[in-house]
């Protein structure tokens, strides 16, 4: 069996019909629901891509591999799903975004060359790389954000795209008169982009997927990591996705006068930042939310273009497809844009399963509710691929018995981690980096957010109060649910999460046998021992050699 694990950036949990929105129609996401499992509890391990990403790749928690943030290197020798799958005999390959960063400095200092083969997989989050672009290809005065290569660009060149960066004068650009109207810029988010519709970039990482998929036909099984960085912004789409939804279908904001109340003081440092401010604004809302929603409906049709080319080909019978996001998009929800914080809109995400295999055939077009951590993604290709989860390294636990229709002993609740200390809200609060660290805890109804740095916490009720307005933690009623997360808190904190070159199976292993080799200490007479561990030293005196 062959595993598609696509991502899509920055997709909210709640911007599928499957999952209820009341304008967008998602046809195919909710077709591959109907085929598999949509969990409806599942949550990114850090609300932010790079940190969020790496989650995923490694099945570890964010304080256990370390790269919390965008830019922040995951380090040399930290397990990836591609060092599990292939000693399974399963292939992991990227097309498109990781938005990894590898670690220069510890490549060095081992003497790994990013051209070698073990470089190269130490520096793409262990993928192998049909094709890696990041996406966002923004360029200032002292040059670019990202300075690698960008596939995509250098596509649009030869499609006659004339420009140094036609990612930014083309795919994510309109026209004004006879200028470039860029879509940083949210008063351009009605128009349409200056390109191509099927020159545009998901369509581009579409077919760049169908080249793999017919490219390795045949070969071993492979896993490949499909990352499209759509939605994500700049929110401009082409025609004709740029006018399909309008005003009239932006859901009014989730967000209340009493979170502006005395808010606790990282919120209220985010609810203060630029990107909130501006979607504080009707007007913006109105004109970023129909286009986030056109780049999710094209998301959607290039799905069914490849879901349409997997039937085609009959290849739908052997590959598993896992649809989710690296984390959602506040969109003025809560008084706040972008992600960052652990809302809902933030930190949970969609996450839709299909298993072609029989054993899920009883719980095709079923939804599950159990707490989903981003890490069981890990855990779960591992059991999809025939092996045994090495818990002692992989954090997360495999979705698969419950595609199975079984009921797993499950995890009582769920944790995500930010660590901010890169941001102007860290200094505007006046944080050391080491402080400004948020942790989230969250047991199914109630939802504790704890702030390193001196702070109180947050608390949330969710089933008295789904959409996350009052703070019970501001007054003193809900001190006992309080301490009871932070005892699960402290439970997560003691786990085991750096032991990773022996498994529990090796440690027992292990006992005993430096005993069988030799090595008896503390024995007072010789009877706490079997004979059989003495008989190396009983016997007759040997005779020293006489030198004379």
């Amino acid at each position: 069996m062959n595993i598609l694990f696509i991502m899509y950036d920055q997709l909210r949990f709640d911007y599928l019909s499957c999952a209820g929105h009341p304008h967008l129609q998602t046809p195919n996401f909710d077709k591959v629901a109907s085929m598999g499992v949509r969990f409806t509890n599942a949550f990114v391990q850090s609300p932010v891509c790079g940190g969020s990403r790496m989650c995923f790749y490694t099945g570890r928690y964010a304080s256990s591999h370390g790269a919390h943030w965008n830019g922040f290197p995951l380090r040399v020798g930290e397990f990836t799903m591609g060092d599990h799958l292939r000693k399974l005999g399963m292939e992991c390959w990227l097309i498109g975004k990781t938005h990894m960063k590898a670690d220069a400095e510890g490549m060095a200092r081992l003497g790994l060359s990013p051209d070698s083969v073990i470089g190269a997989r130490q520096a793409e989050c262990g993928f192998d790389t049909w094709i890696r672009d990041d996406g966002l290809w923004a360029e200032g005065p002292d040059g670019f954000y990202d300075e690698k290569r960008s596939p995509y660009n250098e596509y649009l060149k030869t499609k006659g795209y004339d420009s140094e960066n036609p990612w930014a004068d083309f795919a994510n650009a309109g026209v004004e008169g006879d200028e470039i109207a860029t879509g940083w810029i949210f008063r351009n988010a009605d128009k349409p982009a200056n390109i191509r519709e099927e020159d545009s970039e998901t369509p581009w990482l579409t077919s760049k997927t169908i080249e793999f998929i017919e490219a390795n036909d045949g070969k071993r099984p492979w896993m490949a990591h499909v990352s499209y960085i759509k939605p994500h912004w700049p929110y401009i789409v082409p025609a004709p996705y740029h006018d399909m939804f309008g005003p009239n279908q932006v859901p009014a904001a989730t967000r209340h006068e009493v979170e502006r109340q005395d808010p606790h003081p990282v919120f209220g440092a985010y609810q203060e930042n630029k990107i909130a401010q501006a979607f504080q604004k009707d007007e913006v809302r109105q004109k970023v939310i129909p286009a986030y929603m056109g780049l999710i409906k094209q998301c959607d049709d290039q799905l069914g273009r490849l879901l349409d080319y997997l039937e085609e080909t009959g290849r739908m019978q052997d590959t598993m497809i896992v649809l989710t996001s690296d984390h959602g998009d506040y969109l003025g929800d809560h008084w706040l844009g972008e992600k960052d914080l652990f809302h809902n809109p933030s930190v949970k995400i969609p996450m839709i399963i299909y298993d072609p295999r029989a054993e899920a055939d009883a719980t095709r077009g079923t939804e599950c509710d159990a707490l989903v951590e981003s890490i069981d993604i890990a855990a779960s290709f591992v059991e999809a691929a025939g092996g045994k989860v090495p818990d002692h390294i992989i954090e997360g636990r495999s979705l698969l018995p419950w595609l199975r229709g079984e009921t797993p002993e499950w995890r009582e609740f769920a944790i995500s981690e930010y660590d901010y200390s890169a941001t102007p809200q860290a200094a505007k609060l006046g944080l050391a980096p080491r402080d400004a660290r948020l942790f989230m805890v969250f047991d199914g109804r109630f939802k504790l957010m704890h702030a390193e740095g001196g702070f109180r916490p947050m608390l949330f009720d969710l089933d008295a109060d789904p959409e996350e307005f009052h703070d019970l933690a501001k007054g003193g009623a809900y001190q006992a649910e309080i301490d009871r997360l932070y005892g699960y808190l402290a439970q997560w904190g003691r786990r085991m999460s750096q032991r990773v070159t022996r498994s529990d199976d090796d440690i027992k292993a292990m006992r005993g046998r430096s005993l069988r080799r030799g090595i008896l200490p503390f024995l007072a007479d010789g009877t706490e021992v079997d004979e059989e561990l003495l008989a190396r030293y009983r016997g007759k005196v040997k005779h020293r050699y006489d030198e004379s």
